[in-house]
């Protein structure tokens, strides 16, 4: 039998504009129009971000269950919506230093929509775009907190390493405090150092020893931000992980060809089946991590 590749698409993120994409999806049933698409090409899992009528982001619990509510009306992939915002909107507030910071308790209210999964920053990372530093707090007891209502809402975490620390410290700690059970769904995101102090280039090398560095009993995914996003992903297939895509990381398809989040996933999935697998459903994948079956 060959092996089932999990894809998730990133259709929306934090970060991007449609001035950068005329393609990227910000309001709910453009949302969940393009996921139902993607699903039907071989997507299996959602990384969602929500964003507001202007298009700037938010955690807004009631525009996520609404995001969610008509994804699921329109398909079965697994739904994991972000805690982690993005760098403007409601997400970010101004400091008497001047410096910008991404408000945690408004990234709390993520986790307040009915997601199956919800993305895990376990660490604190200054952000610069568009000239601002952003600084993105998710102190040791913040991740006690935000683990702990997962914990009783029923969501799995979706851990999101940056570099070998991310992996080592809060991530391990908090799946020996038992927040988790395996298999532990880790997504290791390269290729954000301009951004994000601490990111991590994407290089063969650097994949291979985070990859080495997770906790046992973890499944992976990659994320890789651009033009890495192509190498990345081929060698997490081949290293046995799982592929993340979608207009959060990578908003071109090729030189001057602006990506549509249906082009990732189908050249993804075309790749995996190259490659002799295939891709998972999202009622395979729900198996393979861990969660109920939809009911």
């Amino acid at each position: 039998m060959s092996r089932k590749v999990m894809v998730t698409v990133a259709p929306t993120g934090g970060m991007a504009k449609k001035s950068q994409n005329p393609h990227l999806p910000t309001q709910p049933e453009e949302i969940a129009e393009t996921l139902k698409n993607c699903t039907k090409a071989g997507a299996s899992i959602a990384a969602i971000h929500a964003r507001r009528a202007d298009d700037q982001a938010t955690c807004d619990p009631a525009i996520y269950k609404k995001i969610n509510d008509l994804v699921k009306e329109r398909c079965d992939i697994i739904i994991n919506n972000s805690t982690g915002g993005g760098i403007d909107g409601d997400v970010v507030v101004q400091r008497s230093d001047g410096l910008w910071e991404s408000d945690f308790e408004h990234r709390m209210l993520g986790i307040e929509a009915e997601a199956e999964m919800a993305t895990f920053d376990g660490f604190t990372v200054a952000a610069t775009f568009d000239g601002r530093e952003i600084i993105v707090p998710t102190t040791p007891s913040q991740c006690n907190r935000l683990a702990t209502a997962l914990q009783e809402k029923g969501i799995k975490p979706e851990w999101e390493v940056f570099n070998p620390a991310h992996i080592l410290q809060d991530l391990t700690r908090l799946i020996k405090a038992g927040f988790d059970k395996p298999p532990y769904y880790v997504n290791i995101v390269l290729g954000a150092e301009r951004g994000f102090q601490g990111g991590m280039p994407y290089s063969t090398d650097v994949l291979s020893s985070m990859v080495s560095l997770l906790p046992p009993q973890s499944v992976f995914c990659v994320s890789a931000i651009g033009n890495a996003q192509l190498p990345a992903t081929t060698q997490a297939i081949l290293l046995g992980g799982h592929v993340r895509v979608g207009l959060e990381d990578n908003l071109m398809y090729a030189r001057g060809v602006h990506a549509t989040n249906e082009m990732l996933v189908e050249r993804q999935v075309r790749i995996i089946r190259e490659l002799g697998m295939e891709p998972a459903s999202p009622a395979e994948a729900r198996e393979m991590i861990g969660l109920p079956a939809r009911r």
